[in-house]
């Protein structure tokens, strides 16, 4: 009799089940001993000898024959000296077009009520790099739909967007206007979406579903969650099985994707948590100081070939609204366009609460966008600079001290700012209000007018929370 053993068959007799004991439990990292001539490889799955159920995953070595593992279940059944097996495989989920339209665990353990995902094609989660020759770029434009996104910080298709923001100026939401806006109302609902929930609540994920079923483009997206409430070897670990799932899409299903991540900062969290209690010295920051490899090893999968491509939106958490925080930092370099959103917009009243002068984008340039969208982009950004410094004067002496030209400059930032507002179709419910999708030739139309001078008799509270401008009557 013969049973297969990984990519190799071994006959039955010969299988022979590699043990090792636990000798050390803290937190979500468990100590396990193995014979000298027994060394697991690095994310081999080990589980319980009692209890096949508790996984643990070998992360690095501790001592010549100790290893630090990550529990992916409750510590709690745990205790020093219980002997547990080396399955000698990685964790593997299930791929496919079954997995489009369900919700599921970095186990493939499905998390909504459709039952068991009926798929037997799987994937290890640590996958390989693509070779440099096989990597392609695109210059196609990626409408959202959303003014300010299209005009100053345009997403190319490909391409990988950065949402920056603290707690609660609007970064899930404007990703889950982006999603709507991107998959269902775009071009791109003939692609295949992604969703990665890191860290964020159980709430979060279960309305972004619901919207996704109301909006009838479940069918065409897969979302894989470790909530905030999981251990952070589960949160860790989802990074990586999403960007599998990606990867299986455009590889073995030739299919484009969108891959959205709620929340990468959360990813730099957990690894952090887990290195501390893995006794890693910290870096001057007080990260872990395989911060910047955790972040590539994740990062640069995420690229598009000469055939298919993935193109990444993330939110990334600004703790204590600090942008200079190195869990932020360490995502910037991987990002060809970044959206700002700003505390101090949001109390303004203006949404989405974006910061016009901090977003950018590489892909602003006359190649990608046209002539004339990148002159009027470079306008806005030149006329809302010199609105910084006029808004200093208008504080301390009024408008009405400034000259003729400088007052003229000052009324049109205004009416920028305000024509950047914009009702969400994911927040109909919240506003009462109807969502709008804008084309990015008629925001660059519109905003040329609004600098030319053909609405300086219009009031800048006019332009609030309207589509185009030839809405004003």
């Amino acid at each position: 009799m013969e049973r297969k053993v990984g990519l190799g068959i071994m006959k039955s007799q010969e299988v022979k089940k590699i043990t090792g004991k636990i000798v050390s439990i803290q937190g979500q990292i468990v100590e396990v001993e193995f014979p000298e001539k027994e060394i697991p490889n690095v994310y081999d799955i080990l589980t319980l000898e009692e209890n096949p159920d508790i996984k643990m995953e070998v992360a690095n070595s501790s001592g010549p024959n100790t290893f630090y593992c990550l529990s992916l279940s409750p510590t709690e059944a745990l205790s020093r000296g219980q002997r547990v097996l080396n399955t000698g495989k990685p964790i593997v989920i299930p791929v496919g077009k079954k997995v489009l339209g369900r919700v599921m665990d970095i186990f493939g353990r499905p998390l909504d009520t459709l039952g068991k995902l009926q798929t037997e094609d799987t994937r290890p989660i640590h996958g390989s790099y693509p070779i440099y020759s096989d990597l392609s770029t695109h210059e196609e434009i990626l409408e959202t739909g959303i003014k300010a996104i299209d005009l100053l910080s345009p997403i190319v298709k490909g391409g990988k967007t950065g949402l920056f923001g603290g707690a609660g100026v609007g970064k899930t939401l404007l990703l889950t206007e982006i999603i709507h806006n991107v998959v269902s109302l775009g071009k791109a609902d003939k692609n295949v979406s992604v969703f990665a929930g890191i860290g964020e609540r159980v709430r979060e994920g279960q309305e972004l579903h619901e919207t996704l079923v109301e909006q009838k483009v479940m069918p065409k997206v897969a979302l894989i969650f470790g909530t905030m409430g999981q251990n952070p070897a589960i949160r860790f670990r989802t990074a990586f099985a999403a960007a599998t799932l990606a990867e299986y899409y455009r590889d073995e299903a030739k299919e484009d994707v969108l891959f959205f991540i709620d929340n990468i900062f959360r990813f730099a969290q957990a690894g952090n948590e887990l290195s501390l209690l893995m006794n890693t010295i910290p870096s001057e920051d007080g990260y872990q100081a395989t911060l910047v490899s955790e972040m590539a090893s994740f990062h640069e999968r995420l690229v598009s070939n000469r055939k298919n491509s993935i193109t990444t939106i993330e939110a990334i958490y600004i703790p204590n609204d600090d942008i200079l925080d190195q869990g932020v930092q360490a995502v910037l370099p991987y990002l060809d366009s970044t959206v700002v959103l700003s505390r101090s917009v949001y109390q303004e009243g203006r949404l989405p609460a974006i910061d016009l002068l901090s977003s950018s984008s590489s892909n602003l340039n006359r190649e990608i966008v046209g002539d004339k969208h990148y002159e009027v982009a470079l306008k806005t950004q030149a006329i809302l600079k010199q609105s910084v410094a006029l808004e200093r004067i208008v504080a301390l002496v009024g408008e009405s001290e400034l000259s003729n030209d400088d007052r003229i400059t000052y009324e049109r930032a205004k009416r920028i700012k305000n024509f950047m507002t914009q009702n969400f179709f994911a927040a109909e419910d919240q506003t009462g209000r109807k969502g709008v999708f804008v084309p990015r030739n008629s925001t660059v139309e519109d905003v040329n007018d609004i600098l030319e001078g053909k609405y300086d008799a219009v009031s800048d509270d006019k332009f609030l929370y309207i589509g185009s401008a030839k809405e004003i009557k």
